[in-house]
Formats: structure tokens, C-alpha cells, sequence
């Protein structure tokens, strides 16, 4: 398929089953609307430009469509959403600029009662210190650097230089990169990997994810020749391809995102040695990466959190099939990891005893334990991760991303 390798009901259930679930606007309350007494507002911030802007228009559109199906209300509290863009043409992706000009946005608006972002985790280490003043709940739907919320693998300071307040304000449905790091080295061993050559962006989340990587795999006793930094910027990456296959590795594993140089780096790596087995996380899964990565793509593995429908419950099925049914597309990769952050804002919303109340509803998320939905059931910790810990292992065939197995590593 397109964009993702969904099971789809067919158009016409999908439209009906949607309007029984109230599928109106999602930027507007909803039919019992009128009853409520608050109005409160939810914001969303996601990089609309670059090759991620596919990833986070697919996010916002799972956002609406979770408001629209519960009426566009939490609790009895009515709910605008104001989705932002953190990105800039300059940049053709996220900047800091335009990040902290969102989190002051939400900070300084009186009705604000979460916000949905970022999705970059070098984005929410922008984002996360300015709503922590607030304190304002903020959950990503994608943002996996590890030092976001915990220590172990983290860098010297985190996670403790986030949340100048003391309290915990941020949270994330997608798991951590310590269980994606574990589910890259599974996928390695299952591929017979034996000496892997590992780059990185050298951005948050890029470098964060392979030193983790790096960690596990010399722990599963796979070689690590390197861990080294690219520069994304570069014409081309030639000089690197050759210098990579001179240490006779079998794998490459980079982590970083597609603008971090990605495609010509898969480019000259295979041009190097068309034997390589390459790696990538899920900051590559994505159509601007898959469908024009080209030859090399017949030897990519990619680990990502979203897995087949036939792996999720009823619920996922259903939003499947409403989301194709209201946006006329399959969802990308991220899409439901959008509808699930605003689902359980929503949730917190109703489980707290004023639905307009920052630190009730903040304390309310915190306190999720068993919540059935789209992605299975899970708890959020202490820490403010997700328990949810498989990963797909997935392959590119014929520019699309086919699933190819799923990842459950030991002691995850």
C-alpha cells in the first residue's frame, strides 16, 4: 500500500461506522458541546515542512479525528485545538526558534490544558523546559530520546535538566529508544549480524539512539567497529562508504532522521559494498525515505513502534478504517501515535475532577494504569513512559515498507 501496510474495511462501513462515533470537525466541540461549562484548549506542534511534514500532517489528522469521535469534548470540559507548525522552509524541518514560539504560545494562553508534541525528540528538548514552567501536561506522539525521561542511557544531567520546576510535566505514548535500541540489536541478530559499523546525525535523537545501540550490541556480542558522527549536510558521503567497508563490517546502522542525510548515505553505502545489510530506526520510516531510497532499500531493515493491524485490538481496526474513511488515505507511519496522545489527554481530561484544571489533568495522566486502546493496553510509569515495548522489524520492497517480523527483545 501507499503509505503503510494496513488492513482497510471497506470505504463505505468505515464512513458509517465514523459518523456513529460522532465524526464531526475535530478543531470544534461537539454535538453536547452545548452542556459543557469549560472551554479549554489542546495544542499540537509538529514540523509541517520537510520530508517529516507527511509524518506530522498524519499525526494532526489522527489528532482531529480522536477529538471528533469523543464529541469534541474532554470530560465536561469543551476542547478547541490549535494545531502549530515548529518548522520553517529555511530549515525544511523543525527549528528551536519556531519551537520555543510555540511552547510560549501554549504558556502564556489561560485555557491551555495539554500540548501534543514534539515530534522530534531534539524538538521536545526545546519545548519540555518552557511548559514545565507552566505546568502544562505536553505529550509526544513520536519524540523516543531515551534522556527525555530517564537516565540510564542518557547524557550527564538528564533527565533532571528538563524540568527546572522538579515536577514531571512530559510524557510519550511511543516507547523510549532504550526498547527501540533493543529491538535494532534483536533484528541484527536475527539477520545474522556479526560487525556493525554505526553512524549518527549527531542530533538528540539520532546520537542518543546509537550509543544505545552500541551498548546492547556489544552486549549481544556483536562487534562495533565505530560509532561516528556524519555530517548531514555533505554533497555526498563517498569517502565515509569507503572508509566504512574497509573495517569489513557486515551491517551499517545509522541513527538519524531522513534529512540527516539518509538517502545519499544509503546511496554511497551500497554503491560501496551492495552486500551491506542496512539499518535504520524510525526516524527513516517514512514515505519521503522508502520511496526514494531506491536500490539499496532491498538490503534496509527499519525497527518502528506501529505494527500491522492484526496486531492491535478492535479499537485500532476501527480507527484504520475511520481515518481512510474521513482523510481518503491510509495513515502514515505516526498517525496513530497522534490519535492515541490526544485519546489519553482526553482520558485524563474526564478522570480528573475539574477537566479545566492544569495540575488535575497533569496528575490524571500520570496515573494511567491499564488503559485499553488502540495500541494495546498499557500504564504510564514515572517516569512518564509508555509500558508498551514491541516493535515491528520491517524491510522495504518496491519502495514500500512491508512488516517483516515482530520484535520483542528479552527484558523488555
Amino acid at each position: 500500500m501507499r503509505l503503510h501496510p494496513i488492513a482497510v474495511v471497506s470505504l463505505t462501513a468505515a464512513a458509517s461506522a465514523l459518523a456513529a462515533c460522532g465524526g464531526g470537525n475535530g478543531d470544534q466541540p461537539g454535538a453536547n458541546a452545548a452542556t459543557a461549562s469549560k472551554q479549554v484548549t489542546i495544542y499540537s506542534s509538529q514540523p509541517l515542512q520537510g520530508t517529516t511534514g507527511g509524518q506530522a500532517r498524519g499525526v494532526i489528522n489522527g489528532e482531529r479525528l480522536a477529538l471528533a469521535e469523543h464529541g469534541g469534548k474532554g470530560g465536561a470540559c469543551r476542547v478547541s485545538y490549535l494545531p502549530l507548525d515548529d518548522s520553517t522552509a529555511a530549515a525544511a524541518q523543525w527549528d528551536p526558534a519556531a519551537v520555543s514560539a510555540n511552547a510560549r504560545k501554549a504558556l502564556g494562553d489561560k485555557s491551555a490544558i495539554a500540548y501534543l508534541g514534539e515530534f522530534n525528540s531534539g524538538a521536545s528538548a526545546v519545548a519540555i523546559p518552557i511548559l514545565n514552567q507552566m505546568p502544562l501536561l505536553e505529550i509526544s506522539p513520536s519524540a523516543t530520546y531515551v534522556g527525555l525521561t530517564k537516565a540510564a542511557g542518557a547524557a550527564p544531567g538528564e533527565p533532571a535538566k528538563y524540568y527546572p520546576s522538579g515536577r514531571r510535566t512530559f510524557g510519550r505514548v511511543v516507547p523510549a529508544d532504550n526498547i527501540q535500541a533493543a529491538a535494532v540489536v534483536e533484528y541484527m541478530k536475527r539477520e545474522g549480524t556479526r560487525r556493525v559499523f554505526i553512524l549518527n546525525d549527531a542530533e538528540t535523537y539520532g546520537s542518543g539512539l546509537a550509543q544505545n545501540v552500541a551498548l546492547d550490541a556489544r552486549r549481544a556480542g556483536i562487534t562495533v567497529l565505530a560509532n561516528q558522527r556524519i555530517d548531514e549536510k555533505a554533497a555526498n558521503y563517498r569517502s565515509l562508504a569507503q572508509a566504512v567497508t574497509s573495517r569489513d563490517g557486515d551491517s551499517v546502522f545509522f541513527g538519524g532522521n531522513t534529512y540527516g542525510g539518509a538517502i545519499q548515505l544509503w546511496k554511497d553505502l551500497y554503491a560501496a559494498n551492495p552486500q551491506l545489510k542496512l539499518f535504520g530506526p524510525d526516524g527513516v520510516a517514512e514515505s519521503s525515505f522508502y520511496s526514494q531510497v531506491g536500490a539499496p532499500g532491498r538490503n534496509t531493515f527499519i525497527t518502528v513502534s506501529t505494527l500491522p493491524p492484526k496486531y492491535y485490538p478492535p479499537a485500532a481496526q476501527r480507527f484504520f478504517a475511520h481515518y481512510r474513511a474521513r482523510f481518503g488515505t491510509a495513515p502514515e507511519t505516526y498517525a496513530i501515535y497522534g490519535y492515541e496522545a490526544m485519546s489519553v489527554v482526553l482520558d485524563a481530561m474526564r478522570r480528573a475532577k475539574d477537566c479545566a484544571d492544569r495540575r488535575q489533568v497533569l496528575d490524571a495522566f500520570f496515573a494511567t494504569r491499564d488503559r485499553r486502546s488502540v495500541l494495546g493496553t498499557y500504564s504510564i510509569d514515572r517516569d512518564g513512559d509508555t509500558t508498551l515495548t514491541r516493535y515491528g522489524g520491517y524491510k522495504i520492497v518496491g519502495g514500500q515498507l512491508v512488516f517483516n517480523t515482530v520484535l520483542q527483545p528479552e527484558g523488555t
